[in-house]
């Protein structure tokens, strides 16, 4: 198996900062308070994997564990990986992967593929939890000048808010939108606290064409929040009530086929950005924009790199931006100052600056006239990408 290590320079430990052998860094000094999450700085990832492997499913775990890694071990971007068992409790393990950046683990984690060499895992595994770190000090090596092989260090810490975006989104059968529609605006809102340390903040649910994006907002641990929502008898019945028009099959009584579709439904938040500004007042809007096969990655980074831009400009009405992608489905999900449509059209679409639209139309599909210098390709275009607000609904005091 093949593992990447870091030159050591010893353990950093406080007695050696203490007696000044190592200089502290100055973590602080170059803090970004409007991007509080990002995939795109070009740093190093550290994925952990924590798994719980049934009584007696050992050898089948290595087995299936073995397959998976001589794969992976050949996808672009990917470095390397160990895999630890615990001193304290034999059937706890830990798998811990290295990537040159974010992208290419994003990549490789919300494919076909993947979905199809993990599922031999879920019937020797009780339970996983997938955590994912950009690398930013290590021993060895400077905070900036890495390994460019290796990929880089995170510049800086950035500065949440302590909210944990995430969205899910589906296809419904043609046709059948405003019946589903319907269903998913008329129920109950669920008990939003979930447990002494994570609530529920926010959800917002969207409509465009045939497909249904549902943004959650929560603070604290993301999983248990999930896991509590699909335990509500509310949403548990409106689940069932949409079953018949999913363009996916799905068996939410079957353990299986619920994972294998709520992986799929996954659609991670890639970047998130504000200007600092409050936002009482401020309308809440979805935009979806049609990639191309194989661009939506680079789509959303350049509309990332669009919004770091704006949250700087006092004159932008974008209060907030949260980009969404899995594949090509690209969604941005934005806060905006007064009605949608006020203003110049290009700043809220997040579209890049003039200099860049030829590289904006080969990553979109549809949008070749949205450079038009009248602005009118950048209307048709705004009004082509925003989508329907089904609900939008906030916990008390969130």
């Amino acid at each position: 198996m093949t593992t990447t290590s870091t030159p050591a320079s010893g353990p950093l430990s406080s007695e050696a900062l203490a007696s000044g052998a190592i200089a502290p860094e100055p973590l602080t000094r170059q803090l970004s308070h409007q991007v509080s999450q990002s995939v795109f700085d070009g740093s190093r990832l550290r994925v952990v994997l924590l798994v719980e492997v049934y009584d007696g499913a050992q050898q089948q775990f290595l087995e299936t564990y073995e397959n998976l890694r001589s794969h992976v071990e050949s996808v672009p971007g990917h470095l390397g990986e160990q895999l630890c068992q615990s001193i304290e409790n034999p059937s706890q393990w830990l798998i811990t992967s290295e990537w040159e950046s974010a992208p290419p683990f994003l990549n490789w984690v919300s494919s076909e593929e993947h979905v199809r060499m993990v599922k031999p895992l879920h019937s020797c595994v009780r339970d996983t939890r997938s955590l994912r770190f950009h690398v930013v000090r290590e021993t060895g090596h400077p905070s900036t000048g890495a390994d460019p092989a290796r990929g880089g260090l995170q510049a800086a810490p950035r500065v949440g808010d302590g909210v944990i975006r995430h969205a899910l989104t589906f296809t419904v059968k043609p046709g059948s939108e405003e019946a589903v529609g319907k269903i998913l605006a008329d129920y109950a809102s669920p008990e939003p606290q979930v447990d002494d340390t994570t609530r529920l903040c926010r959800t917002s649910l969207f409509l465009h064409g045939n497909r249904v994006v549902r943004a959650i907002e929560v603070r604290g641990d993301l999983l248990a929040a999930l896991r509590h929502v699909a335990e509500q008898p509310e949403v548990r019945a409106v689940e069932e009530a949409i079953n018949p028009y999913l363009e996916q099959d799905r068996d939410l009584g079957d353990p299986e086929s619920a994972r294998v579709f709520y992986t799929r439904a996954a659609l991670p938040a890639v970047h998130h950005v504000t200007a600092g500004e409050g936002q009482d007042g401020a309308q809440r809007h979805a935009l979806s924009y049609p990639a191309r096969p194989g661009c939506g990655m680079r789509l959303a980074q350049l509309l990332a790199e669009r919004d770091e831009a704006a949250a700087r400009d006092p004159r932008s009405p974008v209060l907030c931006s949260t980009i969404f992608q899995r594949d090509d489905v690209v969604v941005r999900l934005v806060d905006v100052r007064g009605d949608l449509h006020e203003g110049d059209p290009a700043v809220t679409l997040g579209l890049p600056d003039p200099g860049r639209v030829s590289e904006l139309t080969t990553l979109l599909d549809g949008f070749t006239d949205a450079g038009s210098p009248t602005g009118g390709g950048l209307v048709r275009a705004l009004e082509g990408a925003r989508m329907e607000l089904v609900t939008d609904r906030r916990a008390p005091d969130a």
